[in-house]
């Protein structure tokens, strides 16, 4: 089969919908037990045969992304070996640092799109996961639990379609301080993840977990909690909660119609915050 001239891939974004911190290793790295979903939103990657590696990125969330080795993309290029001659073209639509796994997203569609404009495999799992901890996961791209410092995945029962409003307050809040000001870092894992009979019995298993991370992060920005209020007010949100180490928060809604509203409200009422809505996909990211 031949291979394709340009390879295209879809970098989504990553929605903690649960963050249970669970344990610190002697290294440091936290322990976690988490339920990941994927957004039907993110960043678009393409990948194009070049005389030398290189990147280029636009999109409006293009500014201040840098384009050297610096950047997550590169360094996820050059696991392979030998490392590919392309050119990848990076739109950004997500917000940087957010808490929704936007860097690593991109990293982990660069791989998928370098693998199949190559033909190569994909890099070592070690080496992947070396790069972040939300790397396995966003190669992965599908709904799953998470454990460990982010390496073990394990299969869930198919959600039942549900509709998440994204929004980010424009505040950067570093995840070091984040962790550091846990009140506790043995907190109680998740219980099984259940086969639910529709989307009512998904929130409310969802809304019965924790993200660990929100109160230290609330302290250090106090918007989380502006964003979260204004979202538990929304008509149809059946939650409200923090994504990752924040500041992007979400609502769980049940219906599109639902979602759009109230993020066509925020929108009105917040200009200056990044919001969005989408629908959660249970399938992984396309490679074309």
């Amino acid at each position: 089969m031949p291979l394709p001239k340009t390879a295209d891939a879809f970098a989504p974004a990553k929605v903690n919908l649960t963050l249970h911190v669970v344990g610190q290793r002697a290294d440091g790295y936290h322990l976690l037990d988490s339920l990941v979903v994927f957004a039907g939103v993110g960043d678009d990657l393409r990948a194009a045969p070049a005389a030398d590696l290189a990147l280029s990125v636009s999109g409006p969330r293009a500014a201040g992304v840098p384009t050297d080795g610096s950047n997550l993309v590169l360094r996820a290029a050059a696991l392979f070996d030998p490392v590919p001659r392309a050119h990848l073209t990076l739109t950004k639509r997500l917000p940087a640092a957010a808490g929704i796994g936007g860097g690593s997203s991109d990293a982990a569609a660069c791989l998928r799109a370098l693998a199949a404009l190559t033909g190569q495999g994909l890099p070592d799992a070690g080496a992947v996961l070396e790069l972040g901890a939300d790397l396995p996961v966003c190669l992965r791209a599908r709904a799953c639990r998470m454990g460990g410092i982010g390496e073990v995945l394990s299969d869930i029962p198919p959600l039942p379609p549900l509709w998440l409003v994204l929004v980010n307050p424009g505040v950067a809040v570093p995840t070091p301080p984040v962790f550091r000001g846990l009140a506790r870092k043995d907190n109680a894992p998740m219980p099984p993840v259940p086969a639910f009979a529709d989307a009512a019995a998904a929130i409310g298993w969802i809304a019965a977990q924790r993200n660990d991370l929100e109160p230290p992060a609330r302290a250090l920005a106090p918007v989380i909690g502006d964003v979260l209020d204004r979202l538990a007010t929304s008509p149809g949100c059946g939650l409200a909660r923090m994504s990752g180490s924040g500041a992007t928060c979400f609502g769980i809604f049940e219906t599109e119609q639902a979602a759009r509203a109230a993020a066509d409200a925020v929108r009105r009422d917040r200009p200056s915050w990044w919001t969005v809505a989408a629908p959660i996909s249970d399938t992984a990211a396309v490679v074309s």
